[in-house]
């Protein structure tokens, strides 16, 4: 009697990339998202201008713009000639640019901070997911 060994196919380092940045998206996603209701419930005003942020709404820009990382990875993957360590440097550069809208916003000191954590809290779960399966 003989056995045979049904062998994957193998998964393409890009296919690797894309499904983990997709899961750092919605881990990502659920985190801001539990960063801003933990700021909302120790009293940290969500208001931007006297218009109340909902909690939906951070879900779905952390979402968004994450995978807009992943595009920027894929583009990275195939155009760069270092992909990982460009990608690791254009990702922290645009973190950095997107807290300057947070310290200009007409909201207070404490939402300021919070919408910012909320940056870097992204940024530290997706970054990482995405650059340890892109080439060096």
């Amino acid at each position: 009697m003989t056995t045979t060994h049904a062998t994957l196919p193998a998964v393409s380092p890009t296919r690797s990339m894309v499904v983990a940045g997709i899961a750092a998206t919605a881990a990502a996603s659920i985190a801001t998202t539990a960063v801003a209701a933990a700021g909302r419930a120790a009293g940290i005003s969500l208001d931007i201008a006297g218009a109340p942020i909902p909690l939906l709404g951070f879900t779905q820009l952390t979402a968004i713009f994450s995978l807009v990382g992943v595009v920027l990875a894929v583009a990275l993957g195939r155009f760069a000639r270092h992909p990982r360590r460009t990608f690791v440097r254009a990702t922290v550069a645009l973190t950095v640019l997107s807290l300057v809208p947070d310290v200009l916003v007409d909201a207070a000191p404490s939402t300021k901070i919070l919408l910012m954590v909320t940056h870097v809290v992204a940024a530290a779960i997706v970054i990482p997911a995405i650059a340890r399966r892109m080439s060096a």
